[in-house]
């Protein structure tokens, strides 16, 4: 009888896998596609951001959803523990800016071999293009998992299948039915990590990154987010770093009660880059205002900030009123932004949202409902900011998983 059967081969799945077998259970690994980690593939750009060296508090305050759920897990397998791992099986590891650690290949897909490689050293059965149907329970305990192509009998599953966010990885919900099915509840899953969909029309900034700027949001009178840094403009809106952190704090609030602001030029007071202004306008009288403001601004961003203003493209600097200065200082201290939605799972990093944590034991990832079910990684209602917080949820989750599975 094979013991201990894992459903799915990502991350999470590859760490339970391979821990659970060091414990000296017999494992199989059920994975539906034709490769094992094919989300990791495409994590970090093809690099994989797979943790981040800090200490436990630290990755912990980095987690939007379920923390306190998290804190067993983060210090029975901390971000240290996943290094160590993944250098004692030899693959060497470098730390960069915000102490995104990433293997010294840059290639994501030696973290993948490096986990498959670890499972299949401990003996795990790895089974490709298989994919489950049913997890069968007798008297309130698993007993057997069903597939397209066989039955297995175990005494413990653990349910790895990630979340809803690029469903071309096979991502596509799988494991909330297996949840749903066997009595539990899932909290409404929100793309998360992802870029946001605006009403005002930016563009004619479209492909225009911009850095050291700082993007800000208000929910009635109380700031929720305000951080400087890179971001970007899109067909639709806006993306990149401070926008993908942005939506980690919405995906759950009702947009229409967000007030979103962009300062182009968080290093200038008002009154400072006022004066640059002045300095520009009067030293370019004769020149259109399109082309005056290309000094502080990408051509596509000087055309957000003098709609916003509402002054012509073509105006004159030495026509403009000291009202309508006053109303580009405005658009480039703080030009509003209206967020209508935001951009779908194709698109998220990550899926918030999923088996709610209230029905996991957060010491062991076994469901408070069926004995021998775990849940471990992006299934679970977990979620954090960029910089490898993800991966070392699914890592330290998978762990405890592993640990307990028996």
């Amino acid at each position: 009888m094979q013991k201990v059967i894992v459903v799915g081969g990502g991350a999470a799945g590859l760490m339970a896998a391979y821990t659970a077998a060091r414990r000296g259970n017999s494992v199989v690994l059920l994975e539906k596609n034709e490769k094992l980690g094919k989300k990791i593939y495409i994590t970090g750009k093809g690099r994989c951001n797979l943790t981040n060296d800090c200490l436990p508090d630290d990755f912990l305050a980095n987690v939007v959803h379920g923390r306190k759920f998290l804190t067993r897990a983060a210090y029975a397998f901390p971000p240290a523990s996943t290094m160590s791992f993944f250098e004692e099986q030899g693959l060497a590891l470098k730390v960069e800016r915000g102490n995104r650690v990433f293997p010294v290949t840059d290639h994501a897909s030696d973290v993948t071999r490096t986990l498959e490689r670890a499972c299949r050293s401990a003996g795990v059965g790895i089974c490709l293009g298989e994919t489950v149907r049913e997890i069968a329970v007798r008297d309130g305990s698993v007993c057997a998992v069903r597939t397209d192509k066989a039955s297995y009998a175990c005494s413990s599953v653990i349910v790895a299948t990630g979340g809803l966010s690029y469903p071309s990885t096979g991502s596509t919900g799988d494991g909330y039915s297996f949840a749903e099915k066997l009595g539990h509840s899932c909290v409404p899953c929100r793309p998360s990590l992802v870029g946001l969909e605006v009403r005002e029309d930016v563009s004619a900034a479209q492909g225009v990154s911009l850095k050291n700027v700082t993007l800000s949001a208000k929910r009635g009178k109380k700031v929720i987010y305000s951080e400087m840094g890179e971001l970007l403009f899109t067909h639709y809106g806006i993306s990149g770093p401070l926008t993908l952190t942005l939506s980690a704090l919405i995906n759950d609030l009702p947009l229409p009660e967000i007030a979103v602001a962009l300062d182009f030029k968080p290093a200038l007071d008002e009154k400072k880059l006022d004066e640059r202004l002045i300095r520009d306008f009067t030293e370019r009288k004769n020149e259109s205002m399109k082309n005056v403001m290309r000094g502080l601004l990408p051509a596509g961003a000087v055309q957000i900030v003098l709609r916003a203003a509402h002054v012509s493209f073509e105006k004159q600097a030495n026509a403009v009123t000291k009202e309508e200065r006053r109303s580009v200082l405005a658009a480039l201290k703080a030009l509003p932004l209206t967020i209508t939605g935001l951009r779908g799972f194709s698109e998220a990093v990550i899926t918030a949202g999923g088996v709610a944590l209230n029905e996991i034991d957060p010491a062991t990832m076994e469901s408070k409902f069926v004995k021998g079910l775990f849940f471990c990684g992006e299934v679970l209602d977990c979620d954090a900011f960029t910089g490898g917080f993800n991966l070392q949820i699914a890592f330290s989750t998978g762990y405890l998983a592993g640990e307990n599975a028996k």
